[in-house]
Order: structure tokens, then sequence, then C-alpha cells
């Protein structure tokens, strides 16, 4: 007799994908609670003010002017905001599915190192491509991780397009490009980045004899792409948007 899966297997099979989810949820409750909409004003650069909707955006959302005042941490917090009901509700359940997938697969560790790394990735697409907008969202790291499904079944000899994961990216990437207010660097900028360190990944597995030495190598990659992309955002950031005081 088959039982469904409950809240305790499901922590067992992907307890990261389940703490991301819980942790976006929550931020997204603290959104909602102080969505009065405040400005977020910039003296110290030559950029203007922006509205946004409540102190929690102000604070922690990705945007150039801020970025190049210092305030670095948002290429990472802006993975945890959201815009509306629909924007965190997709882009869980893409989580939740893609998590489903591959951190039963590739351990909680291999997978948060995919997920963050592609975050950052997607916000260094924003420092390129669109450092003028407001980005929050979590799409850049599920679009890493579907990168790193693409790169996985590849690798495992599966065609793109018999895996599913082909059409779906396909799919996406026409979205992102066609409906206004999606953050293309962000959806481009994850996809690569989370490709790259998968296809890193993957070589490091068949290469090293040793699957603690393929790991320690991994995580030691995985470090040095992350702040990689945080320190050459804020570098675009700061060349975009230099100080005036």
């Amino acid at each position: 007799m088959m039982r469904s899966s409950t809240g305790t297997d499901l922590m067992k099979l992907m307890p990261l994908t389940v703490a991301l989810i819980a942790v976006n949820v929550v931020v997204y409750a603290l959104q909602t609670h102080y969505a009065n909409v405040i400005y977020v004003m910039h003296s110290g650069t030559t950029a203007g003010s922006q509205p946004v909707l409540g102190s929690v955006d102000g604070r922690f959302a990705l945007w150039g002017p801020m970025v190049s005042e210092g305030e670095w941490w948002r290429l990472v917090s802006c993975g945890f905001l959201h815009a509306s009901v629909l924007h965190i509700g997709m882009n869980m359940l893409s989580l939740f599915f893609l998590g489903r997938v591959l951190e039963p697969a590739l351990g909680a560790l291999r997978f948060g190192l995919i997920y963050f790394v592609s975050l950052v990735a997607g916000s260094l697409g924003v420092m390129i491509a669109q450092p003028d907008g407001l980005t929050l969202g979590a799409s850049g790291a599920i679009f890493g991780l579907a990168g790193a499904l693409l790169v996985i079944s590849h690798s495992s000899g599966i065609g793109i397009m018999q895996s599913g994961i082909g059409p779906i990216i396909l799919l996406n990437l026409a979205l992102t490009f066609t409906i206004p207010g999606i953050s293309i660097g962000g959806h481009l900028g994850g996809l690569a980045g989370g490709a790259a360190i998968t296809y890193a990944m993957v070589e490091l597995a068949k290469r090293r004899r040793s699957e603690n030495g393929s790991l320690s190598a991994l995580v030691g990659i995985s470090v040095a792409a992350f702040l990689a992309f945080m320190v050459i955002s804020v570098m675009l950031a700061r060349s975009k948007y230099p100080s005036v005081g």
C-alpha cells in the first residue's frame, strides 16, 4: 500500500529545499507587514531616489546605486524577496520541484552551493544588464538549478529535450524576454552560473579518485566563484554610480 509523503519525509529527502522555501515565505510575510510605500534616498551617489513597497524592500532589494554605497548584502538578500503572492508562489513551486529532483541526488551541500552561486551570478547579471531597476526574487537561483539539471542530464547521456528540462528552460527564457518587468540579467546570469558550477562539479567527480577530495575542491571553487561574483558586482555598481561626496 502506497502512502503519501509527509512533512517529515520531505525534511529527510530535501531538508535544504524545505528550509529555503520556509525562509522565503517568512520574509514575504515581513514584506507584506511593512508594505507602506517609502522612498529610498541616495545622497552619496549620482542617483536620485527610488520608491519601494516597504522598509524590507528598501533595505534589502537589489538596486545598483545602493550597492555602490557599500550595501553589498543586497546582492544576496534580494533573492529572498518577492513582489506578490503570484511571484513567490511560482518561484517556490519551481524550487520545490527542482529541489525534489536535485537535492536527493546531489546532497544538501552540493545543492546549496549551486543555489547560492546561482543567486549571486543572477545578481551580477542584474548589475551588468539592469542596474537601474529595483530587482528582487529567487528566480536567478532557480534558473541556476534548472541549468544544473540541464548539465547533469547531458552528462548522463540524456538528451536535453528528452529530459524535459530543455523545453522548460526555453519556455521560461521566452517569457523572460517577452513579459515586461522580468529581470533578464538575473535569469540569464543565474542560468549561466548554475550551469557553470555544475559542470565543474561533474568534471571534478570524473577526475578525482576521492569523493572527499572532489567535494573539497567543489567547495573551494564555489566559494571563490561566489566571492568573485560579489566583488565584480560591487565594482560594476561603483563604476556606474560614482560617489559625489
